[in-house]
């Protein structure tokens, strides 16, 4: 109760600051006199959004399918509350602080609740592209979270994901923050989200994993790691699939304009890297465990796909090829490191989306070719260290890796031990045995399943 007053509040706070002036455009009518290819373009951008959309049922699918049966209504309600409680936070904070006029390159400060100026179709355009992008960056912190996390404690991060974390780095690339204009290259550059959304998700989810600890049962009493399987593979594979899919929105849809034909590169190269991270991942499973992992697999495709996504309109097909094996392969260590050192994430959110996004950005200062620029084709060209570019974008990139994980995880980490110390963050022991399913919700996912006896008596 004490959350939702909360929430209404920060609402009701936002409605004073509306101004009641209308912008030039709420109907479309000046932007379509100006650019007679508005209409393709505008179609365009919406149904990559969509596209976007869509991936959260990937998620909710891939997650759903690797918890336990007693846990899946739990992550379902999680993904569902990521966009539903997100689109709000988005609307009424996340979008001004990221694309509002630029305080000292920090944050934004106008747009608020997309009135006065910002009652535009160009601006509503802009917002529903990156509202799923933010929904997105939150059910990634989901997945690390997974099978032990209070909902109420979750719906409230979840809501400050979308509102301050994610959109505040998010002006640092995008919305025309200090990264952007780093003196180094053309500055930070990510095209489609490797840091702004991967990175933004995998972190808060790391600081989630490591307040909350292991799930019970994950290690022996050596401290050894134990497999825990997912309940579904079919629906891991779903998600996959759904995933992969989706990404043709997530990239391609990132120029906002069907006219920059540059869109059918960034198709293949995403299409490459996903392929390439999902090989890599089977034939590295297959040598070191004497089989080739299922999940793994899954998993390496997603780690492709995150790794292209910063680089995907810059490089050539056989980059991408490189960076989603090379991502494939960091994918599988990162996990076993992860679940060496007591870091336990039941999807392997934190590999798939932190590190691979990392690799993403820094692979963006060494296989740029120099045949495509910010956005456009009449925008500086980015050229990376393989193409004679120097080493100014990939220092340029670095620094934007650094300054991610710094603000991501230190401010996930913060709110996180505050709201641990306050309104709990785990649940209790016998809530966790029983499963979410019955003790958050009421509601199990599958009605005639009994939790084994052996998870009774960890």
């Amino acid at each position: 109760m004490k959350s939702s007053f909360l929430l209404c509040l920060v609402l009701a706070l936002a409605m004073t600051t509306v101004s009641p002036a209308f912008a030039a455009d709420p109907a479309g009518d000046v932007t379509l006199a100006e650019d007679p290819n508005a209409p393709v373009n505008f179609t365009w951008t919406l149904i990559a959004a969509f596209l976007v959309f869509l991936m959260q049922g990937g998620f909710a699918m891939l997650e759903g399918g690797l918890v336990r049966a007693k846990n899946v209504s739990n992550i379902m309600m999680k993904n569902l509350s990521d966009f539903a409680i997100g689109s709000l936070g988005f609307w009424a904070i996340g979008f001004p602080l990221m694309f509002g006029t630029s305080v000292a390159g920090i944050f934004g400060a106008s747009k608020w609740l997309l009135t006065g100026e910002a009652y535009d179709v160009s601006t509503y355009l802009l917002w529903i592209f990156q509202m799923v992008f933010a929904g997105t960056a939150a059910t990634i912190a989901s997945g690390a979270m997974a099978e032990r996390t209070k909902f109420r404690t979750y719906y409230i991060i979840s809501f400050i994901i979308t509102s301050l974390i994610y959109p505040v780095y998010g002006h640092w690339v995008w919305g025309g923050g200090w990264l952007s204009t780093l003196p180094f290259g053309l500055g930070h550059v990510d095209f489609a989200g490797s840091g702004v959304v991967h990175m933004v998700g995998g972190g808060a989810g790391l600081a989630g994993a490591l307040l909350l600890g292991a799930r019970i049962g994950k290690y022996d009493k050596d401290g050894k790691p134990r497999a825990i399987p997912g309940h579904s593979i079919s629906m891991v594979m779903l998600g996959v699939f759904l995933l992969w899919f989706g990404w043709f929105g997530f990239n391609p849809g990132s120029t906002l304009a069907a006219t920059e034909l540059r869109i059918s590169i960034i198709a293949v190269t995403t299409l490459l890297a996903g392929s390439a991270g999902g090989v890599a991942a089977t034939l590295y499973t297959w040598k070191k465990f004497g089989r080739p992992d299922v999940t793994m697999a899954g998993n390496g495709v997603i780690a492709g796909l995150v790794a292209i996504t910063a680089p995907s309109a810059w490089v050539e097909a056989w980059a991408a090829v490189v960076i989603g094996l090379a991502a494939g392969f960091i994918m599988v260590e990162s996990v076993l490191l992860f679940e060496r050192k007591g870091v336990d994430d039941p999807i392997g959110a934190i590999s798939c989306h932190l590190i691979a996004g990392i690799w993403g950005l820094i692979s963006v200062g060494i296989f740029a070719d120099g045949t495509y620029g910010l956005y456009t084709t009449e925008a500086p060209m980015v050229v990376g260290l393989l193409y004679g570019g120097g080493v100014g974008q990939l220092v340029a990139q670095v620094i934007g890796v650094a300054a991610n994980f710094a603000w991501v995880f230190g401010t996930s980490y913060s709110i996180l031990w505050v709201l641990k110390k306050t309104l709990g963050l785990r649940v209790s022991k016998e809530e966790e045995l029983v499963g979410l399913d019955l003790s958050e919700h009421g509601a199990v996912g599958y009605p005639y399943f009994v939790s084994r006896p052996e998870e009774r008596s960890e």
